[in-house]
């Protein structure tokens, strides 16, 4: 790896341009790791649509649901976040959002510190401009360097997870930590009904935490049939509600109530990314009931509600904001626990890393003619 292809992004609707750079020394408390495979990502999309709500340093290197293999190291890197040993050769996943650990939120509320004020971000807020131009997961490497960027963490993986497997970690912990919330608020119990809205990856792999965290039945809202509403039951969801078929918020909400049955559900997470979910899944709740909002994560715009029927119907509503660096932890071990209950690889098609594949890979994803979009860097490794 002399020289590492890296692929860039002039700007929203632009296609990506594969460059190549050459191969970084690596200081005492640094780090290089070869990409196996890198997810796209809704936020990937919604970028690349404009919707991102702060300025981006244009060009830079997407990605950041991302896994590899260590290829070299300083001496004064000996362990991840967690405290685990890391040598050369080892699978570690890193997440985009790093909380710095040490602003007013890390330090006063460390269970808010996915709100911290001076983030580290991979696979977005680091120009390609910014030396040594490896940045983000869709590349053939990506660069860690604890003294230039301190809040830099690294996770390692279990040794027998496949690295097409750990990219899931970063995305299933926003699930995780969405649930965990409800959990606190005494919302989330044992045997309690789940209707989740948006059948994509995060809605997929928001069954699998309802499930592994106590839910009875869930229920997805969400299209199309082929192939998200069928991989989403092959995922343990009890039934699906197309909404290619239920075209009205009226028509949904009665076909959620008909299955759910009794006076709605218990809880309700929206994990579809469009601002009209909120208003209709209050109405798929019981009175007393919890609504996650974890789905708006970049700005797609605002719609009229009512509040009165927050109050009327005495509900909870919950922000779920990315997650806390321990969080990731339990994301990982969540995964390698579940990793023989549920269809992983049915998740994913994969893609190459090359211009058009990359290109293709965000097409199929706008298009949701896939559930997960992978593009596999290295498939030697990624096994």
């Amino acid at each position: 790896m002399d020289q590492i292809r890296v692929a860039t992004f002039d700007g929203p609707g632009a296609r990506p341009k594969i460059q190549v750079v050459e191969r970084p020394k690596v200081p005492a408390n640094a780090a290089l790791f070869e990409v196996g495979a890198c997810g796209v990502c809704g936020t990937d999309l919604h970028i690349l649509k404009g919707h991102w709500p702060t300025p981006l340093p244009w060009p830079f290197t997407l990605g950041h649901e991302v896994a590899g293999i260590i290829v070299e190291k300083g001496p004064e890197l000996s362990h991840d976040y967690m405290g685990r040993p890391l040598e050369v050769g080892c699978k570690i996943m890193i997440p985009p959002f790093m909380p710095c650990g040490q602003c007013y939120y890390c330090v006063h509320y460390p269970e808010t510190a996915n709100k911290c004020l001076k983030p580290v971000y991979y696979g977005r807020y680091l120009g390609f401009d910014k030396a040594p131009h490896l940045w983000g997961g869709w590349a053939e490497a990506e660069y860690l360097d604890l003294d230039m960027l301190p809040g830099t963490k690294i996770y390692r993986l279990p040794d027998d997870m496949p690295l097409w497997l750990g990219t899931l970690a970063e995305p299933l912990t926003s699930s995780i930590r969405a649930f965990k919330r409800a959990q606190g608020a005494g919302a989330l119990r044992i045997g309690d009904t789940v209707v989740i809205q948006g059948s994509g990856p995060i809605g997929v792999l928001a069954i699998v935490a309802a499930k592994e965290m106590g839910a009875g039945r869930v229920i997805m809202v969400g299209a199309p049939e082929e192939p998200r509403l069928r991989v989403s039951r092959a995922f343990g969801a009890e039934a699906t509600v197309d909404i290619e078929e239920h075209r009205s918020a009226e028509a949904r909400i009665a076909a959620v109530r008909d299955i759910v049955g009794g006076f709605g559900a218990d809880l309700v997470v929206d994990c579809s990314g469009h601002p009209s979910a909120g208003p209709e899944g209050i109405e798929m709740l019981r009175d007393g009931g919890t609504y996650i909002e974890m789905g708006q994560f970049t700005d797609a715009g605002s719609i009229e509600t009512n509040w009165h029927r927050f109050c009327v119907k005495d509900i909870n509503i919950l922000g779920s904001w990315a997650f806390t660096a321990d969080d990731i932890a339990r994301g990982i071990a969540l995964l390698d626990r579940a990793r023989d209950r549920y269809p992983f690889r049915d998740l994913q098609t994969r893609f190459p890393f090359s211009e058009d594949g990359i290109q293709a890979a965000i097409d199929a994803a706008n298009a949701m003619a896939c559930v997960k979009a992978t593009i596999v860097v290295n498939p030697e490794i990624v096994e």
